[in-house]
Protein backbone atom coordinates (compact mmCIF):
# COMPACT_ATOMS: atom_id res chain seq x y z
CA UNK A 1 0.00 0.00 0.00
CA UNK A 2 1.19 3.50 -0.72
CA UNK A 3 2.86 5.43 2.07
CA UNK A 4 0.52 8.29 1.21
CA UNK A 5 -2.50 6.09 2.00
CA UNK A 6 -0.89 4.55 5.07
CA UNK A 7 -0.40 8.00 6.53
CA UNK A 8 -4.16 8.65 6.29
CA UNK A 9 -5.19 5.44 8.07
CA UNK A 10 -6.89 5.65 11.43
CA UNK A 11 -4.68 5.20 14.48
CA UNK A 12 -4.40 1.59 15.49
CA UNK A 13 -5.12 0.27 11.99
CA UNK A 14 -2.85 -2.65 11.25
CA UNK A 15 -0.70 -2.81 8.16
CA UNK A 16 0.46 -6.16 6.83
CA UNK A 17 4.23 -6.51 7.03
CA UNK A 18 6.19 -6.48 3.81
CA UNK A 19 7.55 -9.91 4.54
CA UNK A 20 4.08 -11.48 4.32
CA UNK A 21 4.21 -11.43 0.53
CA UNK A 22 7.46 -13.39 0.56
CA UNK A 23 6.03 -15.92 3.00
CA UNK A 24 2.98 -16.43 0.81
CA UNK A 25 5.20 -16.87 -2.22
CA UNK A 26 7.31 -19.58 -0.55
CA UNK A 27 4.19 -21.31 0.80
CA UNK A 28 2.65 -21.46 -2.68
CA UNK A 29 5.92 -22.57 -4.25
CA UNK A 30 6.31 -25.41 -1.74
CA UNK A 31 3.01 -26.88 -2.90
CA UNK A 32 4.40 -27.48 -6.39
CA UNK A 33 6.54 -30.60 -6.36
CA UNK A 34 7.75 -30.22 -9.93
CA UNK A 35 9.02 -26.71 -9.20
CA UNK A 36 10.79 -27.87 -6.02
CA UNK A 37 12.53 -30.72 -7.84
CA UNK A 38 13.50 -28.30 -10.62
CA UNK A 39 14.86 -25.84 -8.05
CA UNK A 40 16.97 -28.59 -6.50
CA UNK A 41 18.34 -29.55 -9.93
CA UNK A 42 19.14 -25.92 -10.76
CA UNK A 43 20.84 -25.45 -7.39
CA UNK A 44 22.92 -28.57 -8.00
CA UNK A 45 23.94 -27.35 -11.47
CA UNK A 46 24.94 -23.96 -10.10
CA UNK A 47 26.93 -25.64 -7.32
CA UNK A 48 28.72 -27.85 -9.86
CA UNK A 49 29.53 -24.82 -12.01
CA UNK A 50 30.90 -22.84 -9.06
CA UNK A 51 32.87 -25.81 -7.74
CA UNK A 52 34.32 -26.77 -11.14
CA UNK A 53 37.95 -26.09 -10.09
CA UNK A 54 37.53 -28.18 -6.95
CA UNK A 55 35.83 -31.06 -8.78
CA UNK A 56 38.47 -31.22 -11.51
CA UNK A 57 41.23 -30.98 -8.91
CA UNK A 58 39.63 -33.93 -7.12
CA UNK A 59 39.67 -35.86 -10.37
CA UNK A 60 43.21 -34.69 -11.08
CA UNK A 61 42.44 -33.31 -14.55
CA UNK A 62 41.82 -30.00 -16.29
CA UNK A 63 39.73 -29.05 -19.35
CA UNK A 64 42.57 -28.04 -21.70
CA UNK A 65 45.36 -30.63 -21.32
CA UNK A 66 45.75 -32.99 -24.28
CA UNK A 67 46.28 -36.71 -23.74
CA UNK A 68 47.32 -38.10 -27.15
CA UNK A 69 48.16 -41.49 -25.64
CA UNK A 70 44.49 -42.01 -24.75
CA UNK A 71 43.22 -41.85 -28.36
CA UNK A 72 43.84 -44.28 -31.20
CA UNK A 73 45.31 -42.25 -34.05
CA UNK A 74 45.07 -45.24 -36.41
CA UNK A 75 41.28 -45.14 -36.05
CA UNK A 76 41.00 -41.39 -36.50
CA UNK A 77 41.33 -40.41 -32.85
CA UNK A 78 38.75 -42.68 -31.21
CA UNK A 79 39.28 -42.92 -27.42
CA UNK A 80 41.15 -46.01 -26.28
CA UNK A 81 39.26 -48.35 -23.99
CA UNK A 82 35.61 -49.07 -23.35
CA UNK A 83 32.87 -46.43 -22.98
CA UNK A 84 34.98 -43.67 -24.46
CA UNK A 85 37.98 -44.17 -22.21
CA UNK A 86 36.21 -44.07 -18.84
CA UNK A 87 38.64 -44.86 -16.02
CA UNK A 88 39.56 -43.87 -12.51
CA UNK A 89 41.55 -40.93 -13.91
CA UNK A 90 38.89 -39.89 -16.41
CA UNK A 91 35.44 -40.28 -14.88
CA UNK A 92 33.45 -39.63 -18.06
CA UNK A 93 36.06 -40.60 -20.62
CA UNK A 94 38.09 -38.41 -22.93
CA UNK A 95 37.44 -36.27 -25.97
CA UNK A 96 38.09 -37.87 -29.39
CA UNK A 97 41.23 -36.74 -31.24
CA UNK A 98 42.54 -34.58 -28.38
CA UNK A 99 42.11 -36.82 -25.32
CA UNK A 100 40.98 -33.92 -23.16
CA UNK A 101 39.03 -34.96 -20.08
CA UNK A 102 35.27 -34.89 -20.69
CA UNK A 103 34.26 -34.45 -17.05
CA UNK A 104 36.45 -31.37 -16.70
CA UNK A 105 35.14 -29.86 -19.92
CA UNK A 106 31.55 -30.60 -18.95
CA UNK A 107 31.69 -28.92 -15.53
CA UNK A 108 33.65 -25.95 -16.85
CA UNK A 109 31.17 -25.75 -19.73
CA UNK A 110 28.40 -25.40 -17.16
CA UNK A 111 30.11 -22.26 -15.87
CA UNK A 112 30.14 -20.71 -19.33
CA UNK A 113 26.63 -21.74 -20.37
CA UNK A 114 24.94 -20.76 -17.09
CA UNK A 115 27.05 -17.63 -16.65
CA UNK A 116 26.34 -16.33 -20.14
CA UNK A 117 22.60 -17.03 -19.80
CA UNK A 118 22.31 -15.35 -16.39
CA UNK A 119 24.37 -12.31 -17.45
CA UNK A 120 22.32 -11.90 -20.64
CA UNK A 121 19.10 -12.13 -18.61
CA UNK A 122 20.29 -9.40 -16.22
CA UNK A 123 21.08 -7.11 -19.17
CA UNK A 124 17.69 -7.81 -20.76
CA UNK A 125 15.80 -7.14 -17.52
CA UNK A 126 17.66 -3.91 -16.74
CA UNK A 127 17.19 -2.43 -20.20
CA UNK A 128 13.63 -3.70 -20.56
CA UNK A 129 12.44 -2.36 -17.20
CA UNK A 130 14.07 1.06 -17.73
CA UNK A 131 12.65 1.44 -21.24
CA UNK A 132 9.21 0.13 -20.28
CA UNK A 133 8.80 2.32 -17.19
CA UNK A 134 10.17 5.39 -18.98
CA UNK A 135 7.78 4.88 -21.89
CA UNK A 136 4.77 4.48 -19.58
CA UNK A 137 5.59 7.46 -17.36
CA UNK A 138 6.99 9.78 -20.02
CA UNK A 139 5.23 12.17 -22.35
CA UNK A 140 3.32 10.98 -25.38
CA UNK A 141 6.32 11.78 -27.59
CA UNK A 142 8.68 9.75 -25.37
CA UNK A 143 6.19 6.88 -25.25
CA UNK A 144 5.83 6.78 -29.02
CA UNK A 145 9.59 6.95 -29.58
CA UNK A 146 10.44 4.18 -27.11
CA UNK A 147 7.51 2.02 -28.22
CA UNK A 148 8.63 2.16 -31.86
CA UNK A 149 12.20 1.37 -30.81
CA UNK A 150 10.91 -1.61 -28.83
CA UNK A 151 8.90 -2.80 -31.84
CA UNK A 152 12.06 -2.70 -33.95
CA UNK A 153 14.02 -4.68 -31.37
CA UNK A 154 11.27 -7.30 -31.12
CA UNK A 155 11.09 -7.61 -34.91
CA UNK A 156 14.84 -8.14 -35.28
CA UNK A 157 15.79 -11.80 -35.83
CA UNK A 158 17.87 -12.60 -32.76
CA UNK A 159 20.06 -15.31 -34.25
CA UNK A 160 20.86 -13.40 -37.46
CA UNK A 161 21.71 -10.19 -35.61
CA UNK A 162 23.82 -12.08 -33.08
CA UNK A 163 25.67 -13.88 -35.86
CA UNK A 164 26.39 -10.57 -37.58
CA UNK A 165 27.58 -8.79 -34.44
CA UNK A 166 29.70 -11.66 -33.14
CA UNK A 167 31.43 -12.10 -36.49
CA UNK A 168 32.72 -8.51 -36.68
CA UNK A 169 34.00 -8.09 -33.12
CA UNK A 170 37.79 -8.62 -32.70
CA UNK A 171 38.70 -12.08 -31.48
CA UNK A 172 40.71 -10.76 -28.51
CA UNK A 173 37.51 -9.54 -26.80
CA UNK A 174 36.44 -11.99 -24.03
CA UNK A 175 34.01 -14.22 -25.86
CA UNK A 176 31.66 -15.22 -23.01
CA UNK A 177 31.23 -11.56 -22.06
CA UNK A 178 30.61 -10.63 -25.68
CA UNK A 179 28.00 -13.36 -26.18
CA UNK A 180 26.15 -12.29 -23.02
CA UNK A 181 26.15 -8.64 -24.09
CA UNK A 182 24.96 -9.40 -27.61
CA UNK A 183 22.10 -11.63 -26.42
CA UNK A 184 21.12 -9.06 -23.77
CA UNK A 185 21.25 -6.04 -26.07
CA UNK A 186 19.12 -7.70 -28.73
CA UNK A 187 16.60 -9.56 -26.57
CA UNK A 188 15.13 -6.93 -24.22
CA UNK A 189 12.15 -5.93 -26.38
CA UNK A 190 9.54 -8.33 -24.99
CA UNK A 191 10.22 -7.54 -21.36
CA UNK A 192 10.04 -3.82 -22.18
CA UNK A 193 6.57 -4.35 -23.65
CA UNK A 194 5.47 -6.32 -20.57
CA UNK A 195 6.84 -3.65 -18.23
CA UNK A 196 5.18 -0.81 -20.12
CA UNK A 197 1.78 -2.52 -20.18
CA UNK A 198 1.94 -3.37 -16.46
CA UNK A 199 3.10 0.15 -15.55
CA UNK A 200 0.20 1.69 -17.47
CA UNK A 201 -2.16 -0.55 -15.47
CA UNK A 202 -0.59 0.37 -12.14
CA UNK A 203 -0.72 4.11 -12.93
CA UNK A 204 -4.50 4.05 -12.67
CA UNK A 205 -4.66 2.46 -9.22
CA UNK A 206 -5.73 4.44 -6.18
CA UNK A 207 -2.51 4.21 -4.21
CA UNK A 208 -0.49 5.57 -7.14
CA UNK A 209 -2.97 8.42 -7.59
CA UNK A 210 -2.72 9.17 -3.86
CA UNK A 211 1.06 9.32 -4.11
CA UNK A 212 0.81 11.67 -7.06
CA UNK A 213 -1.64 13.95 -5.20
CA UNK A 214 0.73 13.97 -2.23
CA UNK A 215 3.30 15.72 -4.41
CA UNK A 216 5.69 12.85 -4.93
CA UNK A 217 8.02 13.09 -7.90
CA UNK A 218 7.71 10.71 -10.83
CA UNK A 219 10.97 8.99 -9.88
CA UNK A 220 9.83 8.48 -6.28
CA UNK A 221 6.47 7.07 -7.43
CA UNK A 222 8.24 4.70 -9.79
CA UNK A 223 10.70 3.56 -7.13
CA UNK A 224 8.30 3.27 -4.18
CA UNK A 225 4.99 2.29 -5.82
CA UNK A 226 5.48 0.94 -9.34
CA UNK A 227 8.63 -1.19 -9.11
CA UNK A 228 7.24 -3.41 -6.29
CA UNK A 229 4.15 -4.01 -8.42
CA UNK A 230 6.33 -4.90 -11.40
CA UNK A 231 8.34 -7.47 -9.45
CA UNK A 232 6.01 -10.42 -10.10
CA UNK A 233 5.77 -10.19 -13.92
CA UNK A 234 9.43 -9.23 -14.31
CA UNK A 235 10.71 -12.07 -12.12
CA UNK A 236 8.39 -14.52 -13.84
CA UNK A 237 9.53 -13.58 -17.33
CA UNK A 238 13.19 -13.43 -16.26
CA UNK A 239 12.96 -16.99 -14.92
CA UNK A 240 11.69 -18.12 -18.32
CA UNK A 241 14.36 -16.11 -20.16
CA UNK A 242 17.27 -18.02 -18.62
CA UNK A 243 16.60 -21.35 -20.40
CA UNK A 244 15.96 -19.47 -23.66
CA UNK A 245 19.32 -17.72 -23.34
CA UNK A 246 21.07 -21.01 -22.59
CA UNK A 247 19.65 -22.40 -25.82
CA UNK A 248 20.69 -19.30 -27.78
CA UNK A 249 24.24 -19.48 -26.42
CA UNK A 250 24.46 -23.15 -27.30
CA UNK A 251 23.16 -22.45 -30.81
CA UNK A 252 25.66 -19.64 -31.36
CA UNK A 253 28.53 -21.79 -30.14
CA UNK A 254 27.30 -24.66 -32.30
CA UNK A 255 27.37 -22.33 -35.33
CA UNK A 256 30.95 -21.36 -34.52
CA UNK A 257 30.45 -17.71 -33.51
CA UNK A 258 29.91 -18.18 -29.80
CA UNK A 259 32.48 -19.32 -27.26
CA UNK A 260 35.72 -20.25 -28.97
CA UNK A 261 38.01 -23.22 -28.18
CA UNK A 262 39.75 -24.09 -25.95
CA UNK A 263 37.16 -22.51 -23.61
CA UNK A 264 34.64 -25.29 -22.95
CA UNK A 265 30.96 -24.68 -23.58
CA UNK A 266 28.15 -27.18 -24.00
CA UNK A 267 27.25 -25.70 -27.37
CA UNK A 268 30.88 -25.64 -28.47
CA UNK A 269 31.25 -29.30 -27.40
CA UNK A 270 28.23 -30.21 -29.53
CA UNK A 271 29.86 -28.51 -32.50
CA UNK A 272 32.80 -30.89 -32.41
CA UNK A 273 30.70 -33.93 -31.45
CA UNK A 274 28.41 -34.07 -34.47
CA UNK A 275 30.74 -36.42 -36.38
CA UNK A 276 31.48 -38.69 -33.41
CA UNK A 277 27.98 -39.86 -32.46
CA UNK A 278 28.73 -43.41 -33.64
CA UNK A 279 32.39 -43.87 -32.65
CA UNK A 280 32.13 -41.99 -29.32
CA UNK A 281 28.42 -41.40 -28.50
CA UNK A 282 29.11 -40.13 -24.98
CA UNK A 283 30.89 -37.12 -26.48
CA UNK A 284 27.55 -36.05 -27.97
CA UNK A 285 25.17 -37.36 -25.32
CA UNK A 286 26.85 -35.75 -22.29
CA UNK A 287 26.60 -32.06 -23.33
CA UNK A 288 23.24 -32.65 -25.05
CA UNK A 289 21.88 -34.31 -21.90
CA UNK A 290 23.23 -31.52 -19.71
CA UNK A 291 21.55 -28.93 -21.91
CA UNK A 292 18.26 -30.82 -21.89
CA UNK A 293 18.18 -31.26 -18.11
CA UNK A 294 19.16 -27.62 -17.48
CA UNK A 295 16.61 -26.13 -19.85
CA UNK A 296 13.85 -28.44 -18.58
CA UNK A 297 14.61 -27.67 -14.92
CA UNK A 298 14.73 -23.91 -15.50
CA UNK A 299 11.49 -24.01 -17.48
CA UNK A 300 9.70 -25.94 -14.72
CA UNK A 301 11.09 -23.58 -12.09
CA UNK A 302 9.98 -20.56 -14.10
CA UNK A 303 6.49 -22.00 -14.39
CA UNK A 304 6.40 -22.64 -10.65
CA UNK A 305 7.50 -19.08 -9.89
CA UNK A 306 4.80 -17.76 -12.21
CA UNK A 307 2.08 -19.72 -10.42
CA UNK A 308 3.42 -18.84 -6.95
CA UNK A 309 3.48 -15.13 -7.75
CA UNK A 310 0.03 -15.26 -9.34
CA UNK A 311 -2.01 -17.99 -7.58
CA UNK A 312 -5.03 -17.26 -9.79
CA UNK A 313 -3.17 -18.57 -12.83
CA UNK A 314 -3.35 -22.32 -13.37
CA UNK A 315 -0.05 -24.02 -14.07
CA UNK A 316 0.50 -24.89 -17.70
CA UNK A 317 1.66 -28.29 -16.50
CA UNK A 318 -1.83 -29.04 -15.15
CA UNK A 319 -3.91 -27.91 -18.11
CA UNK A 320 -6.63 -30.50 -18.69
CA UNK A 321 -6.06 -32.28 -15.39
CA UNK A 322 -9.25 -30.93 -13.88
CA UNK A 323 -11.30 -32.01 -16.86
CA UNK A 324 -9.86 -35.53 -16.73
CA UNK A 325 -10.74 -35.81 -13.04
CA UNK A 326 -14.27 -34.58 -13.69
CA UNK A 327 -14.65 -37.10 -16.52
CA UNK A 328 -13.49 -39.93 -14.26
CA UNK A 329 -15.87 -38.83 -11.53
Amino acid sequence: MSEALVATQAPGASVAPGASGARQFWRRLRTQRAALVAAAVVALLVLVALAAPLLTALEGQDPTTYHPALVDSARGGVPVGSLGGISGDHWLGVEPQTGRDLFARLVYGARVSLGVALAATVVQVLIGVVVGVTAALGSQWVDQLLSRLTDIIVALPLMIMALALLSIVPSDFPRPVLVALVIGLIGWGTIAKITRAQTLTLKGLDYVSAARLSGWSTWRIARRELLPGLAAPVITYAALLVPINITVEAALSFLGVGVKPPTPSWGQMLTAADVWYQAAPQYLLLPAGALFVTVLALTLLGDGIRVALDPRAASRLRVGTGRKREAKA
